[in-house]
């Protein structure tokens, strides 16, 4: 029986991380700041994280720890004071894609 999955493997100050098809971490447990950084540059279009950057990145991070999904929009919004329109300025992607990606959650099934 064949593995279907497109794993790609990459190693970040000496830690390999697997990715999913969708460039999302396999394993969120290997997160760190590092890591994030990474992931923001290589998959996320975002050169340098700036403190809005990390407020949101945190938030995901904190939320998804806590509940095991990414927050609705809603919440995020709610709860960071970041407009939709400034999480696309800070991750092209917008939130699903690019935050929640930088954030070391797994990909969201929901609308986030």
């Amino acid at each position: 029986m064949e593995d279907d999955t497109k794993e790609k493997k990459h190693v970040v100050n000496g830690k390999e991380i697997g990715l999913d098809e969708d460039d999302f971490m396999q394993d969120p447990e290997q997160w760190d700041k590092d890591v994030a950084k990474w992931l923001a540059k290589e998959y996320a279009g975002v050169s340098e994280m700036t403190e809005e950057h990390w407020k949101l990145v945190n938030y995901l991070r904190q939320y998804w720890e806590t509940f095991g999904v990414c927050p609705p929009i809603k919440i995020i919004t709610k709860n960071t004071g970041l407009t939709l329109e400034r999480m696309y300025e800070l991750f092209p992607d917008g939130p699903a894609h690019g935050a929640c990606k930088v954030s070391g959650a797994p990909k969201p099934t929901g609308c986030v």
